[in-house]
């Protein structure tokens, strides 16, 4: 599909760097090269401090790359729940985070928002000797983005438990202080514009501390990818098992490009681009943005309902050179969602708007 443009929301388009990373990785041979050589480590450490500068990263965290974000919770909720996790509900991927937990044993508890809805965390009451905090900052599967500082101060008035966030489809856009985040994670298909299979989960000592009390408890933290062996590796800058080398490299040097790109434009474009789509579906006929109060809206993952089958909507689009994904779930046919990520051209969005504009949908 050579003439779409992608606005999906991850998979999606690719940096058009991607193309010319690949063939230089190629050409050097890096996918033959062993995990446990000098040169793999030296990428795994330009990789890892090149992420760190762009998600302000603070030196002392560790960052581990796994095979999804759907992973990291596996290993989340098996490295750091002995009894008890709370989870806050308002998508899909929040239910995920919050049913691995019980399929793993735990008890876990959630406060759950009706979908299209976000919360400012003041009525929520964590309960006693909860050990893990679950939050989605950006809920792919509703289009609902919560405020990183209702967080921060929630995470303030709770200060001994763990707090874990799902920041896949956040970064880079949304900025993160790491300083009240004690572990985050996110895959690379998404706003970093890459192939898919790669999770990256950044994680704090606060962590590895408490996966140490659960595995001297006698309770399992996982074989070869739990955090104790993780960090073992990312000390020598090398991974456990034999990792996805390709995207491990192309992520060093996208991070690299969208360092010298510049993170505040990269925020600033993003926000227009954001603008000019909830700005045109406010006022369409038959397709408006899901989430109402606009405080809650993502500005990465526009989703949007519709009186007619989405179905009808992608394929139109679709045989015009643009690509969109179908709702989530429940919603495949009620809605469609429309990705908004650094790849992404204003004057593509522009195009697409439009489209809408032209072509009969009702």
């Amino acid at each position: 599909m050579p003439n779409k443009t992608f606005f999906t929301v991850g998979p999606t388009e690719l940096f058009p760097e991607v193309k010319k990373i690949y063939q230089e990785a190629l050409k050097k041979k890096i996918f033959s090269i062993s995990h446990r050589s000098l040169e793999f480590s030296s990428i795994f450490n330009l990789t890892v401090n090149n992420l760190k500068k762009l998600l302000n990263i603070p030196k002392d965290f560790n960052v581990f790359f796994l095979s999804s974000a759907t992973e990291c919770m596996e290993r989340i909720i098996q490295n750091l729940v002995l009894n008890k996790s709370f989870h806050y509900d308002n998508g899909f991927f929040a239910e995920r985070f919050f049913n691995i937990s019980v399929q793993y044993n735990k008890s876990a508890e959630k406060f759950s928002s009706q979908y299209g809805t976000g919360t400012d965390f003041k009525n929520i009451k964590l309960p006693e000797n909860t050990e893990l905090l679950c939050i989605v900052l950006n809920e792919t599967s509703t289009g609902v983005a919560l405020n990183i500082n209702d967080i921060k101060r929630f995470k303030q008035k709770n200060p001994d438990v763990i707090l874990a966030l799902d920041i896949v489809t956040a970064v880079p856009y949304y900025k993160i202080d790491f300083r009240y985040i004690d572990c985050a994670f996110f895959s690379v298909q998404k706003g970093f514009g890459m192939p898919p299979g790669l999770g990256v989960l950044i994680l704090n000592e606060k962590c590895i501390k408490k996966a140490e009390e659960i595995n001297k408890s006698g309770i399992s933290i996982g074989s070869y990818n739990n955090f104790l062996k993780l960090k073992e590796n990312f000390l020598k800058n090398q991974t456990t098992i034999t990792p996805n080398i390709p995207l491990i490299y192309i992520l060093g040097k996208i991070s690299d490009f969208l360092l010298n790109y510049g993170i505040d434009k990269i925020r600033n474009e993003t926000e227009k681009k954001a603008e000019l789509l909830y700005n045109y579906f406010d006022e369409h006929n038959f397709i408006k943005p899901f989430v109402k109060e606009e405080k809650f809206r993502s500005k990465t993952t526009i989703t949007l309902q519709t009186e007619i089958e989405s179905d009808k909507i992608i394929k139109t689009l679709s045989r015009n050179g643009f690509v969109i994904s179908y709702g989530y779930n429940i919603f495949k046919n009620k809605h469609i969602r429309i990705g908004n990520f650094p790849m992404h051209r204003i004057e593509d969005v522009r195009k697409l708007i439009k489209l809408f504009h032209s072509i009969k949908l009702d």
